[in-house]
């Protein structure tokens, strides 16, 4: 019985070659030949690009996953520093508050958020006690998004003063957090946290 050629040019093979495989003329073992090259090629470049981008996820996942660490210890310090302070926002003292929520009554809210001014995260100056429903309320409505943010501004400069809330109002360098960078931020807030509850 005859065989087609392998390339699949509609002709009878004449020859065949050692790998099983059969041809009608050298041209169309040669181009069989490159077709198999270049698809070894492409599944080389998909699968580089493939390692690339997990090395690249795995890389952003530990950065995430360390940047997460580090702001749960900088919250806690936070909420520790100011245990005896007001929600910054509105006023209220614990006695005040009625929420039997999750996470307790209390947040570390940012004047600056970390979302839109992610160099003022781990910034003291920035970031006070909170209460929840200042925190976490004040995006549902845009007036009292408005009235938690200039009570906010208000009562921080009466806290730490026209020029500190200046200097956090003004221009800053973006930081380029790498982990190591985030371990030692942990490492820190974790002390300082230990300190001030002793």
């Amino acid at each position: 019985m005859k065989r087609k050629c392998a390339n699949r040019c509609g002709e009878y093979a004449k020859f065949s070659v050692p790998m099983g495989k059969a041809f009608c003329s050298t041209a169309c073992c040669t181009s069989f030949a490159a077709k198999i090259v270049r698809k070894e090629k492409q599944v080389v470049i998909v699968r580089d690009k493939k390692e690339i981008k997990a090395r690249k996820d795995k890389l952003n996942e530990t950065v995430k996953h360390w940047t997460k660490k580090a702001q749960v210890a900088f919250n806690k310090f936070i909420r520790e520093r100011d245990i005896n302070e007001p929600c910054i926002s509105c006023g209220r003292y614990d006695h005040e508050i009625n929420y039997h929520g999750v996470g307790g009554k209390w947040d570390c809210g940012h004047y600056k958020t970390r979302g839109a001014f992610p160099e003022l995260r781990f910034n003291e100056l920035n970031a006070h006690k909170q209460c929840k429903s200042c925190n976490g309320g004040s995006g549902k409505f845009a007036k009292k998004a408005r009235t938690v943010g200039e009570e906010y501004e208000r009562r921080l400069r009466i806290k730490i003063g026209d020029v500190a809330v200046d200097m956090l109002n003004g221009p800053h360098d973006l930081p380029r957090y790498r982990v190591q960078d985030l371990k030692e931020i942990e490492s820190t807030y974790k002390l300082k946290y230990k300190e001030i509850k002793a």
